[in-house]
């Protein structure tokens, strides 16, 4: 997960704890260090990323886009997760490359069923 937020961290972990047990998360707080890790560590190829719109230093939306340009990354389906609702961040996060959109909500309990509904659990 790409989150400038660590009480975000938190309550995904738990979420994904509920979700599936076996499921590890890694957390990073900005899109920069994110990058840099994936693109200088080969050896490290993350399932999914999960990858909030609104943090400093680089957009969610940044991260996005960059990670379409690496042919070793690009097929890493990225859920965007954030706060808004607003089609025009769920059209523009889909266009840019998005596999999936998830509001974060108010409740663990209500972040368990979205991931649950993600994964098809």
């Amino acid at each position: 997960m790409i989150d400038d937020d660590v009480d975000d961290h938190e309550i995904f972990e738990m979420a994904m704890e509920q979700v599936d047990p076996s499921i590890s998360c890694e957390f990073v707080t900005d899109g920069i260090a994110a990058l840099q890790k994936l693109t200088t560590d080969k050896t490290y190829k993350p399932d999914y990323i999960f990858l909030d719109l609104n943090m400093p230093r680089m957009s969610g939306r940044q991260v996005l886009q960059e990670l379409k340009k690496y042919d070793d990354l690009k097929n890493i389906p990225v859920v965007v997760c954030s706060t808004s609702s607003e089609m025009v961040f769920v059209n523009e996060a889909k266009e840019l490359g998005a596999a999936a959109y998830i509001v974060k909500p108010a409740s663990l309990r209500e972040l368990v069923k979205n991931l649950k509904e993600f994964f098809k659990l």
